[in-house]
């Protein structure tokens, strides 16, 4: 089943964009083709909700569960301990959403930082992969990998966005690289376009971010301007021309990535 289906690895469901209609768009994803989705936990609140929200689609999701930077400054004494208890949910699958962002500086340097750390020790300990992010902070972002990238199991940098140079950085540290419909914008996209094809097959996943990153040149666009992980398809077909690969065998290729990475394979032989 899994193997002829596509996984979202990065859904923020619970965005309150998707408040009036979320089974809806479930369903959508579903007749598209999407039939698993990682729901992304971006603060120990949202977290809590993408669990309740995956035990209600137990044999469709599994979600992250940690501090985007942007909150980093909540990050406390009291964090580590709530973040450690959602570890132990079944269906929490990934670390994070967690690493450092510069261009927005939500929270100050320092905090992200701290929280970062935190996490990726956390991880380490727990032998759960993480899931990351990345915004104008190479330098630190590698650094802070890179001291951490031995005791953690996985790792994918979700949502990339770098150039060759980065790229190359990352796949020399094993990660993984999540690809959204940022591919599709051929101004914004172009470093990343230009880096689909170095990308080994075997490190490769493929999301949506929605609600976030509606790609550009899709035919038909929804009124409200919100992204689905129903236009995942679109991801895969971009990706598949600039890899000069069928979008059959990259889609069985990023799900079996999918599969290993985020544990699908235990649900679905449930």
């Amino acid at each position: 089943m899994l193997n002829n289906s596509l996984v979202d690895i990065g859904v923020n469901l619970t965005h309150n964009q998707f408040r009036e209609d979320r089974s809806e768009v479930i369903a959508r994803a579903s007749q598209a083709g999407v039939t698993a989705m990682v729901l992304t936990g971006v603060s120990l609140s949202e977290s809590e909700a993408a669990a309740r929200l995956a035990a209600d689609y137990p044999h469709m999701m599994r979600t992250t569960a940690g501090v985007h930077p942007h909150y980093a400054k909540e990050w406390d004494g009291e964090s580590e301990k709530a973040l450690l208890a959602l570890l132990k949910n079944p269906l929490v699958s990934a670390v994070g959403e967690t690493g450092l962002d510069y261009f927005r500086d939500f929270s100050p340097r320092p905090a992200q930082q701290a929280a970062f750390n935190a996490q990726l020790e956390l991880a380490g300990r727990e032998q759960m992969p993480v899931f990351l992010h990345q915004r104008d902070a190479e330098e630190d972002f590698l650094a802070i990998i890179r001291e951490h990238r031995d005791r953690l199991p996985g790792a994918v940098l979700h949502c990339f966005t770098g150039d060759k140079a980065l790229l190359h950085a990352c796949l020399d540290l094993d990660l993984h690289i999540g690809v959204t419909g940022w591919v599709c914008d051929e101004r914004r996209g172009r470093a990343l376009r230009e880096c689909i094809a170095d990308i080994p097959a075997e490190r490769l996943m493929i999301e949506t971010d929605a609600p976030f990153l509606l790609p550009r040149d899709l035919p038909e666009k929804p009124t409200n301007r919100r992204n689905e992980p129903a236009f995942l398809p679109h991801v895969l077909d971009a990706v598949a021309t600039l890899r000069d690969t069928s979008a059959e065998a990259l889609a069985r290729m990023t799900t079996q990535n999918a599969n290993d990475f985020f544990g699908f394979s235990e649900i679905y032989s449930a």
